[in-house]
């Protein structure tokens, strides 16, 4: 275990989505440093351990099933300490599919809904239900997972970065509510990453194909675009996420901190 300066050790941390990609490198991060990480997600079985982090099985976008999330983690730990609303969905979409080669990726109502049910329902859900849990404890943390995307807007990904805009106002807005409770509320919203392993062949067809090239051709060259001329590492999210829900952080509420290597506007 590092040396500890966050403090976090037993503190109970639930990390939706935390069973893959950024998600699970937060909930190293946060075991590394002594916490109890919960890993919630479709993909885990209530009960079990992943690496050291106890999992629930949830669907964020449904009500019962997130309650039973919280009341899961609750039985297991006694409280909740902190929230990392980090699942979310991307599907590349393009508003009309000008060229009409594939219009199985021109943004549809399905595709539409399943983004902002997961995306925005999910933490609306998540950030409520565990909100509920905080009140009674006098104190919490609640950090969403934004993206670049939901400010600088993204092509070929419109709802997406819909979604991730909401993420931030929502952020802002419960921060006003939930001050006044010693609950803090703020957002990280991460830049171009290293791959994360969910980036799939059809994703990066998909892609691709929004942006009128082949996926062989996507960029990946980040000196062109990011200021510090490489793209981020997980890890450095899973970092930052600690910091945020530690009491180090403790001024710090209603903002979304960009962690992009400069390439973002605040």
């Amino acid at each position: 275990m590092k040396e500890n300066w966050l403090e976090l050790e037993d503190k109970a941390v639930i990390v939706t989505g935390g069973a893959s990609g950024i998600g699970k490198h937060v909930v190293d991060t946060l075991i590394d440093v002594g916490a109890n990480a919960v890993v919630v997600d479709m993909s885990v079985e209530t009960g079990a351990d992943l690496d050291g982090a106890y999992c629930v099985q949830c669907n964020v976008s449904d009500t019962d099933s997130v309650q039973e999330m919280v009341n899961a983690v609750v039985g297991k730990y006694g409280k909740i300490d902190a929230l990392v609303n980090n699942a979310g969905i991307n599907l590349p979409r393009l508003l009309v599919d000008v060229v009409g080669e594939k219009p199985q990726y021109e943004l549809n109502a399905e595709s539409f809904d399943k983004m902002f049910a997961v995306n925005v329902k999910g933490v609306f859900l998540c950030a409520q239900a565990c909100a509920k849990q905080m009140l009674k404890q006098g104190k919490g943390v609640i950090v969403n997972m934004s993206s670049e995307s939901g400010k600088e807007g993204s092509q070929g990904q419109s709802a997406y970065s819909a979604t991730k805009g909401a993420v931030d106002s929502f952020t802002r807005s419960w921060a006003k509510e939930l001050e006044k409770y010693n609950i803090r509320v703020l957002a990280c919203a991460p830049g171009i990453m290293e791959a994360t392993g969910l980036r799939t062949p059809a994703y990066n067809e998909a892609l691709a194909y929004t942006r009128g090239c082949k996926p062989e051709e996507l960029s990946t060259d980040y000196t062109k675009v990011i200021p510090m001329g490489r793209d981020g590492k997980l890890d450095e999210v899973g970092d930052l996420v600690a910091y945020l829900v530690s009491d180090r952080a403790s001024y710090i509420a209603g903002t979304t901190i960009n962690i992009s290597g400069g390439k973002s506007r605040g």
